[in-house]
């Protein structure tokens, strides 16, 4: 199964934005989360950011990516909730454990302002080559081009890291260490290990990469390499426009 970061092929809209309106409208979105205090508010931008992954043709992984977000956001208020003490109490639970109506809000606004603005750039990033990210950078942002490829790279790197921890539980499993335990702590404990293995093959793999790098005259490399061009045109006006006024919007409300 493809990692959520990974870049998926298309020929939508989204795909075809200049790659500096695609970053500045993911930006917006998250922003727009943090200028609102309606509840309502936020739970419309994370439902917009679905509409964006169907726009873009990854509507599966769009879900996906908001079903596992949910899964996180409901941990998330649950423990939140329990330590906001002001507000009316609404629910008196054992160890002087309280839950108020503030704590609710709270907690629940915490929640929804973790799915809103997370998906903006992980959708960003599923339709937005790593070269194009790091070339609008160093070409429109003026970042040094080293910094602009550490960025990317590691970004890069964690699908990656991500399958090369699946081969190796795999491999675990199939020698008869069962990670199917419902005791977190037990389940924390089988993973622990596992990392020694997986920061060996991390750092030969960053090796690796480094030495790919200086033979292909990394340290040669300036702002003004790239040959790539990304004009900007109607649609991306129009994409800017619309983040402009999510972004007023949600300031006035």
């Amino acid at each position: 199964m493809k990692g959520f970061l990974d870049y998926t092929e298309g020929n939508s809209i989204l795909h075809r934005l200049n790659p500096m309106t695609k970053l500045i409208l993911a930006f917006g979105l998250c922003t727009s989360c943090f200028l609102t205090q309606n509840h309502a508010v936020v739970a419309v931008i994370a439902l917009f950011n679905l509409c964006l992954g169907a726009l873009a043709g990854i509507s599966r992984r769009a879900f996906r990516m908001f079903a596992s977000l949910l899964k996180l956001s409901v941990i998330l208020f649950l423990i939140q909730v329990l330590f906001v003490g002001q507000g009316n109490i609404l629910l008196t639970l054992p160890f002087g454990l309280r839950i108020t109506d503030a704590g609710v809000s709270f907690s629940a606004m915490l929640a929804l302002r973790f799915m809103a603005a997370t998906m903006p750039l992980s959708l960003m990033l599923s339709i937005t080559r790593m070269s194009d990210i790091s070339n609008v950078l160093v070409r429109y942002l003026r970042i040094p081009y080293k910094y602009a490829f550490v960025l990317t790279t590691a970004i890069r790197f964690i699908p990656l890291f991500a399958e090369e921890m699946s081969g190796i539980m795999e491999a675990q499993t199939a020698r008869g260490v069962s990670f199917d335990t419902k005791n977190f702590f037990g389940k924390v404990r089988l993973l622990l290990p596992l990392c020694v293995p997986l920061l060996i093959s991390s750092v030969h793999r960053i090796e690796v990469s480094a030495i790919s790098a200086e033979l292909r005259g990394f340290n040669l490399r300036s702002g003004t390499s790239g040959y790539k061009r990304y004009g900007f045109g109607t649609r991306d006006a129009a994409a800017l426009l619309a983040c402009l006024m999510i972004i007023a919007a949600s300031a006035a409300i």
